[in-house]
């Protein structure tokens, strides 16, 4: 004796197993993907997301090691500097935050603000 009901996703008549849900893997894998993206978005993904991002924008900027670079074309493209990984702080006692291994410092010079951006060096692990 078979037991028929439709595919969740595609509507299609299911034959098979009583307990089966899906016609294929596709639509079981479609299924979830619409399910999930109907969601509100987890606050891991946020995070994870925007240090992604951080980390994207920060690498791009600065390719010399060492820059300086106006705060408006970082936070333009859509870098947010509450979310970092660590910080590290100088001898002077400048704080800079890390996005993994790419470091920012803000800056205000001329009433303009800047962020400095450095590189993760190995002394400063110590």
């Amino acid at each position: 004796m078979r037991f028929y009901k439709d595919c969740l996703y595609c509507n299609k008549e299911l034959k098979g197993r009583r307990d089966k849900k899906f016609c294929d893997p596709q639509c079981k894998s479609a299924y979830q993907y619409q399910q999930a993206q109907e969601q509100p978005e987890r606050f891991y993904n946020v995070v994870d997301n925007q240090l992604k991002l951080n980390r994207k924008i920060l690498k791009e900027y600065n390719k010399g090691g060492k820059v300086t670079v106006r705060a408006s074309v970082l936070k333009d493209l859509g870098f947010k500097t509450k979310f970092f990984t660590h910080y590290w702080k100088n001898k002077k006692g400048d704080v800079y935050l890390f996005v993994y291994e790419f470091g920012f410092l803000k800056r205000v010079e001329n009433n303009v603000e800047k962020f400095v951006l450095i590189m993760w060096q190995d002394y400063m692990m110590k």
